[in-house]
C-alpha cells in the first residue's frame, strides 16, 4: 500500500509524461493546423467593434452583448397543417401570436387616427422620395408567429408532423417575418424570392395563401436542394406544382435579362455578412481571411441583385430588399446605390415605401432603430433579442 502512495505522489509531481511514454506513440501537437491563430469570430467581432460603434453610437454596447446571447426564435405556424392543436400547445407555452396581437389596447385606433405622427423630422424623407402612406398597414393576418414574451429566453420544441406528414411550425427570426409582411401580397399576385434558400421567407409568403404564381430562386444547387427539403416538409404536393411554383438555381444577377416586367412582388433577401452568426460561430463564416475578397465584394453584388428585382418587377409593383446585417454599406448604401443605376441606366424611376406603420405596430415585439435614413432597421435587445435584420421597400412607378 505504501509503495502504491508513493507511485501516486510521484506521478502527481510528473507535469510531462511523455518521457514515460514509448517513442513511436508520441504524437506531435499540430495546434496550427487544429486551429487558427486568429478566429474569424474575433476578426468579425473587432471588425463591428470599429464599424458599428461610430454607426450606432451608444447603442453598440447593448447591441454587442446582445449578439454575443443566445439568439430569440419564433414559431411560424403552419396553415397547411392541421393548426388547431399546433396554437394551442403554444399559448398553454405563454407564447403570443405577433402579427395578430401586436400592440397593446388602443395603439391600432392611434395609427387611425388623423394626423398621427410618424416621424418627428418627415423631410428628410422627402428628399429621397419617400411615400409616406399614413394609413395602417395591410397586414395578412393568414400568417401567424408566436413568439415568448419579452425577457423569456425559453426555447420551443421541435416540431412533429400532423397525420398527413406536415410540420406544425418553422422555428426562425422572428423579425425575418417582417419583410414578409412588408411586401404586402395581396391575392393574385406573382411573387419572386431571387435568394430563397434556407426558405424561412419563402414559407412566410406562401401560409398568406393568396399567390397566384411563386417563383423561388437561389444560386447554390445544395442552398436549393434545402430549399426544397423544407417547402416538402411544410407544403402539400399539390401546391408545389409547375403552374403554382417554380423552383430554380440561376444567378439571380442576370434575372432583369430573364424576366423583366414580370412580377407584382419581388423580394430581394441578399447575401450579407451575417453579422450574428459571424460573431457565434467559425464555420461558414464570411470573416475567414481566405474569403476575404468575397466579403469586400458583398456590396457590389447585393447591389446587382436588387437592380435584377428592381428590373423584374412590373411598373407599380414593389421590391423589398432585405439583410441581416447592421452594416450602413450593405444597407442604405446599396439601396441608393440601386436607385441611381435603375435611374440613369434602366430609366426606370422608383419610391422608397414609408414602413413606420410597420415599427409603430410591432415596437412591443422588437427593438428598432431610431430614425434609419432609409428603410428600417431591427436592432438585437437582451429583452427581444431578435435580429439584425434590416429592410427597405421600393415601389417602381408606372
Amino acid at each position: 500500500m505504501a509503495a502504491l502512495m508513493d507511485t501516486r505522489i510521484l506521478l502527481r509531481k510528473i507535469k510531462d509524461l511523455r518521457c514515460l511514454t514509448p517513442r513511436r506513440n508520441r504524437v506531435k501537437a499540430k495546434w496550427a493546423g487544429s486551429q487558427p491563430k486568429y478566429p474569424a469570430t474575433n476578426l468579425a467581432l473587432q471588425n463591428f467593434d470599429a464599424t458599428y460603434s461610430l454607426q450606432l453610437g451608444e447603442q453598440w454596447p447593448s447591441v454587442r452583448v446582445s449578439m454575443l446571447c443566445e439568439q430569440k426564435y419564433g414559431a411560424l405556424v403552419n396553415n397547411f397543417s392541421t393548426t388547431e392543436g399546433v396554437i394551442a400547445d403554444l399559448q398553454s407555452q405563454g407564447c403570443r401570436d405577433f402579427v395578430c396581437q401586436p400592440v397593446g389596447v388602443g395603439a391600432l385606433e392611434r395609427l387611425h387616427a388623423p394626423g398621427f405622427p410618424l416621424h418627428d423630422n418627415p423631410s428628410t424623407l422627402e428628399s429621397v422620395g419617400v411615400i409616406q402612406d399614413l394609413a395602417p398597414p395591410r397586414l395578412r393576418t393568414n400568417i401567424k408567429c408566436f413568439v415568448f414574451p419579452g425577457g423569456d429566453i425559453s426555447r420551443f420544441k421541435p416540431s412533429r408532423p400532423d397525420l398527413y406528414g406536415m410540420l406544425g411550425y418553422y422555428l426562425m427570426d422572428a423579425a425575418s417575418i417582417l419583410p414578409a409582411l412588408a411586401l404586402d401580397v395581396q391575392e393574385g399576385h406573382s411573387v419572386l424570392d431571387v435568394c430563397a434558400a434556407p426558405g424561412g421567407k419563402t414559407l412566410a409568403l406562401l401560409q398568406t395563401q393568396a399567390i397566384r404564381f411563386l417563383c423561388v430562386n437561389d444560386i447554390s444547387v445544395s442552398r436549393t436542394y434545402r430549399l426544397q427539403r423544407v417547402l416538402n416538409s411544410y407544403v402539400p404536393k399539390e401546391l408545389l406544382t409547375e403552374e403554382r411554383m417554380r423552383i430554380t438555381s440561376f444567378d439571380g444577377r442576370k434575372w432583369g435579362e430573364i424576366e423583366r416586367d414580370t412580377f407584382d412582388r419581388v423580394l430581394v433577401d441578399v447575401p450579407c455578412t451575417t453579422d450574428r452568426h459571424s460573431v457565434m460561430e467559425d464555420e461558414n463564416n464570411i470573416f475567414k481571411r481566405a474569403r476575404t475578397k468575397e466579403r469586400q465584394r458583398l456590396p457590389q453584388l447585393q447591389t446587382e441583385l436588387l437592380l435584377a428585382g428592381i428590373e423584374a418587377v412590373r411598373p407599380g409593383g414593389q421590391v423589398l430588399y432585405s439583410t441581416c446585417s447592421l452594416s450602413q454599406l450593405q444597407n442604405e448604401y446599396v439601396v441608393e446605390r440601386a436607385m441611381h443605376l435603375a435611374r440613369e441606366e434602366h430609366g426606370i424611376s422608383l419610391q422608397v415605401v414609408d414602413l413606420r406603420p410597420i415599427t409603430r405596430l410591432f415596437k412591443d415585439t422588437f427593438h428598432f432603430a431610431p430614425d434609419p435614413h432609409l428603410g428600417q432597421l431591427v436592432l438585437p435587445h437582451l429583452t427581444a433579442n431578435f435580429g439584425p435584420i434590416y429592410m427597405c421597400k421600393l415601389q417602381r412607378l408606372s
